[in-house]
């Protein structure tokens, strides 16, 4: 073994090919950069223990590398998902433990925070008084922006967090917003307006990826929704106005607030096609073995409020309408779980 001159290290125990849950280099790297020959073929199958030394003056660049799976976890991952007993015990359309806690950011308008798992995100509305669009002068405008916090995973430092922050906020505004002429959205946009062509509410919402363990897009849209359930939006008076053309006055209640109505605003229900096979709720170690994922956003009435994909991979026409109805089957227990979280969540700030 090569000499180092800290003696500061970490052990990873890598069984059978396979490391265990809370340690996932990859033992080819960690071989290379440790030992002046390689490991003997008939070490495989046996216990090994691999020291790192001095993990501070391994570039990122290495480390980056190192983050992965084996061979041996690949197929341990595809093999459970093929017979219907994922690596953390799920079956393939059981999400993991979701919590909720609303009114984490005072000065919102409304604001949540919602964990599946270790996904951890955050979501916050703001309400600000604009000018409706000429091309729909009867409705409010909602801009979604998510940010990815780089201590959420190593991937998010630099140009790959921003990347990640525009594909979800443009994946979140397809599956809440509906077309461009607002058809279809799940969020009441007819509500937002105060005075038709003159004055509307522009809710900005914002959402932050604190930590990452997969199926951030439904996570987001899970705290989306428990946030604008949060979101109380001002009473507007608005004076009489003498002339029809001219902007009327309005005073802005401090006291007087409407509960935003979230009964059609939808849950976001991602399958992840693993093979044959397709999962909700996936890890990102499930995920980084995709072929490709279909989001289906759906509200409590069952209807379809938009689609978005990712990934190489085609979806057969078929495939996607069988993907569709069991998104339909879900989304109910899970509509269900979130609304009975989001009432805890509300009750519990009503009290403190």
């Amino acid at each position: 073994m090569k000499k180092f001159r800290s003696a500061t290290y970490i052990f990873y125990l890598m069984k059978a090919g396979v490391a265990e849950r809370k340690h996932r280099h990859i033992i080819e790297t960690a071989r290379s950069l440790l030992f002046s020959a390689s490991i003997p073929g008939h070490f495989w199958g046996k216990a090994v223990l691999v020291v790192v030394y001095n993990m501070n003056r391994i570039p990122s660049s290495v480390i980056s590398a190192m983050v992965g799976l084996s061979v041996g976890e690949k197929h341990f991952i595809q093999g459970g998902i093929a017979q219907d007993l994922r690596s953390d015990g799920r079956k393939r359309l059981n999400y993991r433990p979701i919590s909720v806690d609303t009114g984490v950011i005072p000065h919102a308008n409304g604001s949540a925070r919602v964990r599946i798992g270790a996904t951890d995100v955050i979501a916050s509305v703001k309400a600000e008084l604009g000018k409706p669009s000429p091309l729909q002068p009867d409705k409010g405008k909602v801009a979604i922006y998510v940010d990815c916090s780089p201590t959420a995973a190593p991937a998010f430092e630099g140009r790959g967090g921003e990347e990640l922050s525009r594909e979800l906020s443009v994946a979140l505004q397809r599956c809440l917003l509906g077309g461009k002429s607002g058809a279809g959205a799940g969020i009441n946009l007819s509500s937002l307006s105060v005075v038709e062509g003159k004055i509307c509410w522009d809710l900005y919402i914002d959402g932050l990826v604190v930590s990452s363990d997969g199926n951030l897009l439904d996570a987001l849209g899970a705290a989306i929704k428990a946030a604008l359930s949060n979101t109380g939006i001002p009473k507007v008076n608005v004076a009489a106005s003498a002339y029809a053309d001219e902007q009327p006055e309005y005073d802005i209640s401090d006291e007087e607030f409407l509960q935003f109505d979230t009964s059609g605003v939808p849950v976001i229900i991602t399958l992840t096609k693993v093979g044959r096979h397709y999962i909700v709720d996936a890890t990102s170690e499930e995920e980084s073995q995709m072929s490709s994922a279909l989001s289906v956003s759906i509200n409590r009435h069952g209807h379809i409020c938009g689609l978005t994909k990712r990934g190489g991979a085609g979806l057969d026409p078929s495939v996607i309408l069988n993907m569709i109805s069991v998104a339909k089957h879900v989304s109910e227990e899970l509509m269900n779980k979130l609304d009975s979280e989001i009432s805890a969540a509300e009750a519990y700030e009503a009290e403190s």
